[in-house]
């Protein structure tokens, strides 16, 4: 096969693009880390758009797999509406519809793509071939025959070496679809096998449920994170910090704004391990757990329960998603919000920079209420930030009408994870948290120590103790108030002198601070994200309105607990 036979040194940039073209939820995401064996590529935006997209090359360097959204119909969404326009932009359009619901879907993209395939190079993947009818397998070659480009039929999740081969050789052969008018095609009538029905159905049961299943996601993740990292401190501080912080003591006359940045109170290996160890595992099992949850086939049985819901406070099911998203990262979930609908996504990404912690706020949270005494905190903090999230979204945004919502998609099949499909999930989690997370914070942790030296850190702790005096907070607090602007893991700035401040705070002050502090403003990169993706009038409406609900709601929360 020529494709498969050109030299692995052509670059990326040239070489042919095969898009994976399907509505949501039928697949296309397995078979890009089947054909690639990579869990997310490279993000960028593909051949001039706006729209982030994931590529990755074929082992041998002998194509671009690129993988576009998942595309609804009818719909108004960024993703979707910029998607369609890349199909243009193609050298071979990989259409992928699921086996499970074969007639429909193909019909479906005909009827939307059909011209676009006439001018390029096609090929029709059927997934799910596993849980497709026995009859699927024989309609193969009707498919071939009627539209006039190969058709491959593949488990896109645990795809079998002569699948992938088969889909190659389908990708070496393609050809343009035939003209004609789409409507006279006869394709065969497949039964369609629908996915199971469970409690996430039910009307009375499933938003319940579902909130319960969304809550245990990030709690359990949470509570082993905070074991392994509370057993873990003594023993890493004895053998590790304390030799390290003694052995630099001699700095302390001779260079003391090196001693200072190394293992004072901001330094970077004293507080940059109190950053890394109850960070790194909320993310790590964090990772794990949503994962899990996606491969599962969870996430849309929670999205579709809870549409009802979330139509009353402007938002609707689909929306979901990019919430919840961030809570890995905010960053990513507000890109992530082009898949919301022009009248919703403004709603979203305000939903985004205040109810979503991420994983760094999150372990950030965790460690200050763990440093000072007080784990369970967590708990009312996260659920406090929940409410009032939604609270906060109904007051600045309208209900979303019944009639004016987008139709969900079927629910997807639940399934077991395939353990290398969430380890690849996992893998793209930790790194970005390593060689992204971590230098932030070490250099925030310099900054620090040189702000504290120089005494500026004092001369802002004055000029914001009036204003924290409002909430019954110390103005010594006021330097993790100010790094959580920057970014939410700067809260882990409090940490300072091994939690000697946290240990002078009570317990009210100790969660009105964590609050305040969490939810006065999303992190300056998030709200730069927001600017771009929405424009500066909007970002700026955002941020304002963040932190006037996370003053007013701070005060009230202060009458009650300081």
């Amino acid at each position: 096969m020529r494709l498969l036979k050109m030299s692995s040194s052509v670059s990326t940039v040239s070489l042919p693009a095969v898009v994976l073209v399907g509505l949501e939820s039928v697949g296309k995401s397995a078979l890009f880390r089947a054909l690639t064996g990579q869990a997310t590529g490279d993000e960028l935006n593909f051949r001039g758009s706006t729209i982030g997209v994931r590529t990755a090359p074929l082992p041998g360097q002998v194509a671009q797999v690129v993988d576009t959204p998942g595309i609804r119909v009818a719909d108004d969404s960024d993703t979707t509406r910029l998607a369609l326009a890349q199909i243009e932009q193609a050298d071979t359009i990989l259409l992928v519809a699921r086996g499970t619901h074969a007639r429909q879907e193909v019909e479906t993209l005909l009827a939307h793509f059909g011209p676009q395939l006439t001018r390029h190079k096609a090929v029709l993947v059927l997934t799910f071939a596993d849980r497709s009818h026995a009859q699927l397998s024989t309609a193969v070659q009707a498919y071939t025959a009627l539209l006039g480009v190969p058709v491959a039929l593949v488990n896109a999740r645990q795809m079998a070496a002569t699948e992938r081969t088969a889909l190659l050789q389908a990708v070496e052969t393609a050809v343009p679809l035939a003209p004609q008018p789409v409507a006279t095609i006869p394709l065969p009538d497949i039964p369609i096998i629908q996915p199971q029905t469970t409690l996430y159905e039910r009307s009375h049961w499933g938003a319940p449920l579902s909130l319960l299943t969304l809550f245990l996601l990030f709690a359990v993740p949470v509570y082993l994170a905070y074991i392994l990292a509370d057993s873990l401190q003594p023993i890493v501080d004895a053998a590790l910090i304390e030799p390290l912080v003694n052995g630099f003591a001699p700095l302390a006359t001779v260079v003391p704004l090196l001693y200072e940045m190394l293992v004072g109170d901001y330094g970077v290996i004293t507080l940059g391990w109190y950053s890394f160890l109850w960070a790194f595992p909320v993310v790590l099992f964090m990772g794990v757990s949503v994962a899990v949850t996606e491969e599962m086939g969870l996430k849309d049985r929670i999205m579709a329960s809870l549409d009802p819901w979330l139509r009353r406070i402007g938002l609707n099911g689909r929306d979901l998603i990019p919430v919840l998203s961030g809570y890995g990262c905010n960053v990513v979930a507000v890109f992530q919000s082009r898949a919301c609908s022009r009248c919703t996504r403004e709603a979203c990404t305000s939903l985004i920079g205040y109810g979503s912690a991420c994983s760094y706020q999150i372990g950030a949270t965790l460690s200050l209420f763990a440093v000072a005494g007080h784990p369970t905190l967590f708990v009312p903090y996260l659920l406090l930030l929940f409410v009032v999230g939604a609270i906060h979204t109904r007051i600045w945004y309208k209900p979303l009408p019944l009639e004016t919502a987008v139709s969900l998609a079927d629910r997807s099949f639940l399934q077991k994870p395939s353990g290398r499909a969430v380890l690849w999930r996992v893998r793209a989690v930790l790194k970005q948290f390593l060689w992204q997370a971590m230098p932030i914070f070490l250099l925030m942790c310099a900054v620090g120590a040189v702000l504290a030296d120089s005494g500026l850190l004092d001369w802002l702790a004055a000029g914001l103790s009036p204003l924290l005096g409002l909430f019954g907070l110390p103005g010594a607090v006021a330097p993790g108030v100010i790094f959580a602007i920057v970014r939410k893991d700067g809260l882990l700035i409090l940490n300072q002198g091994e939690g000697a401040l946290l240990a002078s705070l009570s317990v009210g002050q100790m969660f009105v601070l964590v609050y305040l502090a969490s939810t006065f403003t999303a992190c300056l990169v998030t709200l730069w994200t927001a600017r771009k993706e929405l424009g500066g009038r909007v970002a700026l409406k955002i941020g304002g309105r963040q932190a006037l609900t996370s003053l007013v709601s701070t005060f009230l929360l202060a009458l009650v607990v300081v």
